[in-house]
């Protein structure tokens, strides 16, 4: 393999730009210690293209390595790396369904959300007209939809919907609505053994699930949804809503599709075991950006930070990687305001679970440690690289600056998108509860010292 900066050239979108001289990027630096009064430089010795969960994780590992003053975040100036790590997520496409390279668009969005009703968790100009959907509604369909593409944290959009009904009971309300889960996917969970517990909850609740629907458009006007049935393409449903939540197609962001590290999809093309690119060996992936086969979570992050940590600390020694990631993954499955079942699986779908219990099962320990300790962790901990493998969390969204892995609110191992405890909309720096407290807030997380 030939290191990237020595075969690519010519002129690309932001980031990218920093391929294309030769070796130079188009980044300006964000020190690692936010607070000290450290120079920027031009040249780094590990350069980690992104500032959320993975590239913040990783920043802090290869500081350890190769001092703080070599290792830098970047967003667009100039200056050269001897080592790449692209960490930048995942991209949400409102405006969008399918795959990237389509431009199909679901007609309606973004401009729906300025009509009432409808909602969505995953950005914080969204977030709160959900809540609002909720304190609303009256009677009619509830509609939770999963686009036909890759997403963060695979349970989430389901989670919005147990939360929601949960609401509906305590409100007095369920009876009159009507709840719906419109999915692009074939089955509620890839892992058999989740899924037959989820489908357990389905039928106690009834609630309804419809299988291969993918939503194509939203006339928020007539409070109307359109979605495709991806088994009979072109044969399409309109349903009325009391109640919209939207889940967005998600992609790779538009800075890797067309870039030299992307594969035909767009995503980091990387080693599965190791997470060095496939083709330049100075340059590696992580996180929600790759297209490593397992979910997109906080949780996988977690792993794969100490895989790497290891893959390019042995390539700094001229050696070659023998830690293998095994595609572990997780997902807090939030199934009520006191009861979470904590999904955790491999490469294969199978379980790999921390317990010595069946943690299929829903559980208020496991509610509670997602609720109250993973917050902490992810921030005193998984942050500052001070772990190998252990129980983390993430939190993030269209609209957070610091952490680019998952979605809304955190779990177990996962930083996925629930959105709702205790009847509040939750904001990427709030902890849980009937009386969501300020966790953590963006100064005092600028001021973090990795």
């Amino acid at each position: 393999m030939t290191p990237l900066a020595a075969v690519v050239s010519g002129p690309r979108v932001r980031l990218f730009a920093c391929f294309l001289r030769l070796g130079c990027q188009q980044a300006k630096p964000l020190q690692l210690h936010t607070g000290a009064s450290l120079t920027a430089k031009n040249h780094y010795e590990v350069l980690v293209l992104g500032g959320g969960s993975g590239g913040i994780t990783m920043a802090a590992r290869m500081k350890r390595k190769v001092g703080a003053e070599n290792v830098a975040i970047i967003e667009p100036s100039e200056i050269s790396y001897k080592y790449l790590i692209i960490a930048l997520g995942i991209q949400l496409d409102y405006e969008k369904s399918g795959n990237w390279f389509s431009e199909k668009e679901i007609k309606g969005l973004p401009e729906g959300f300025a009509h009432p009703k409808i909602g969505s968790n995953y950005s914080v100009k969204t977030v709160e007209k959900t809540w609002k959907a909720l304190q609303d509604f009256k009677e009619g369909n509830a509609i939770f939809t999963f686009p036909n593409t890759p997403v963060k944290c695979a349970g989430a959009p389901q989670k919005i919907m147990y939360l929601s009904e949960a609401y509906f009971r305590k409100t007095g309300k369920r009876s009159k609505a009507n709840i719906i889960f419109n999915t692009s996917l074939g089955a509620i969970f890839g892992v058999k053994k989740y899924a037959e517990a989820l489908q357990e909850i389905i039928r106690e609740r009834n609630l309804t699930v419809n299988y291969k629907q993918n939503l194509i458009e939203v006339r928020a006007d007539k409070q109307e949804a359109v979605f495709e049935n991806l088994d009979k393409p072109g044969e399409t449903q309109v349903i009325s809503y009391e109640m919209l939540h939207v889940t967005p197609p998600m992609s790779p962001p538009d800075v890797l599709k067309a870039s030299p590290v992307a594969d035909a999809a767009g995503w980091v093309d990387v080693d599965k075991d190791t997470l060095q690119h496939k083709r330049y060996p100075n340059v590696f992936g992580i996180g929600d950006c790759t297209n490593l086969p397992t979910s997109k979570t906080a949780a996988a992050v977690a792993a794969q930070s100490g895989i790497l940590d290891r893959t390019i600390s042995l390539i700094m020694k001229n050696q070659t990687p023998v830690k293998k990631y095994d595609g572990y993954t997780s997902c807090p499955l939030v199934t009520g305001y006191n009861r979470v079942i904590l999904a955790e699986f491999d490469y294969n779908a199978q379980p790999l679970e921390t317990f010595p219990f069946d943690q299929s099962k829903e559980r208020l320990s496991m509610y509670l440690m997602k609720a109250d300790m993973m917050p902490f962790l992810y921030w005193n901990v998984m942050l500052r690289s001070n772990f190998s493998v252990s129980f983390l969390t993430g939190v993030t969204g269209e609209d957070q600056p610091f952490c680019g892995s998952c979605s809304i609110w955190v779990g177990a191992k996962d930083g996925s998108a629930s959105g709702w405890l205790g009847g509040m909309a939750i904001h990427p720096w709030m902890a849980p509860g009937p009386k969501s407290r300020p966790l953590i807030d963006r100064e005092q997380h600028e001021e973090l010292k990795i």
